[in-house]
């Protein structure tokens, strides 16, 4: 098959950075142990998850000088691209969602066995679908922050509340880099105003009770080494300072949701994305089924 411009027509894997698992056993290989599930619903989050190789890690940030650059052919496929997303001019986060349409390592990535077996667990042994992706890249020095904020307060056009985020490192994370930050058990805090995005660190706060911004005393660090990953809950706090060290802080998101979610809007969902009118299931080209659990028998 000839591999098409916009590589979201292609919903199987694409480059030989992965291998499929071919039997159950194979998926096994792959399962988070129940304590591990258990502590990502106390607390929110999983962190240091090795999803990818060195070598794997290194094939993917080739990728990313391409796409970097604002001049990159297939640049019309992004849903949004931001060379600086920073509200202080000193500062730069690049950020950018729709990368999966453009390169195959970024393609495939979505199809990582390792991501998807942990994904289904927490989702609680569901089909994962996909919703989008993002990068987020810090330059040496001069990296800006990404506020604290809840992801679900940006995807309430998506319902019901079944998603999760996946963080992976192209870098070592660590705090001098601007690594991430977790408020551990504010997903039990419910739903809240979304603040600016790259904006002042503290906006939350405006919406927070004296008790809620107290727990920010125990906001936990999560360091860990390129090629490993944390998850978190659709409502969990989570942030991360500015880039003060001499090296950049790459990284990429995939974020997904359980089969059945549905749309709340009648606006288009992403920049490109064809308009699914309110209540309808969410499928197809740009949301498509990543791991289907009856049919690989997981």
């Amino acid at each position: 098959m000839k591999t098409p411009r916009d590589l979201s027509k292609v919903h199987t894997l694409i480059s030989d950075l992965f291998e499929w698992p071919q039997s159950k056993k194979d998926w096994e290989k792959y399962k988070l142990s129940d304590e591990q599930v258990d502590f990502f619903h106390e607390y929110g989050y999983l962190s240091n998850i090795k999803l990818l190789e060195e070598w794997q890690v290194d094939a993917l940030n080739e990728e990313l000088k391409e796409l970097m650059d604002p001049e990159h052919p297939k640049h019309d496929l992004f849903y949004e691209y931001f060379s600086n997303e920073s509200t202080d001019p000193n500062k730069v986060v690049f950020h950018s969602l729709g990368h999966w349409r453009i390169t195959p390592g970024f393609h495939d990535v979505n199809w990582n066995p390792a991501f998807l077996m942990a994904a289904s667990q927490l989702l609680g042994d569901e089909s994962v679908r996909f919703w989008h992706d993002q990068l987020f890249c810090k330059p040496p020095k001069h990296g800006g922050v990404v506020a604290w904020h809840q992801d679900y307060s940006y995807w309430t056009r998506t319902v019901k509340m079944q998603h999760l985020t996946c963080w992976i490192g192209l870098d070592d994370a660590s705090i001098s880099n601007g690594c991430l930050h977790y408020i551990p058990k504010s997903h039990q805090w419910g739903l809240l105003d979304k603040p600016v995005l790259t904006g002042e660190m503290t906006g939350l706060f405006s919406v927070l009770n004296e008790s809620q911004i107290k727990e920010f005393e125990n906001a936990v660090p999560i360091e860990m080494k390129k090629g490993h990953a944390t998850f978190h809950h659709p409502l969990m706090v989570h942030g991360s300072y500015e880039n003060k060290s001499d090296n950049p802080r790459r990284a990429f998101v995939l974020n997904v949701f359980a089969d059945g979610t549905v749309s709340a809007s009648d606006e288009p969902l992403l920049r490109g994305v064809p308009v699914f009118k309110k209540g309808e299931k969410l499928e197809g080209q740009f949301f498509p089924v990543l791991l289907n659990r009856e049919q690989e028998g997981v």
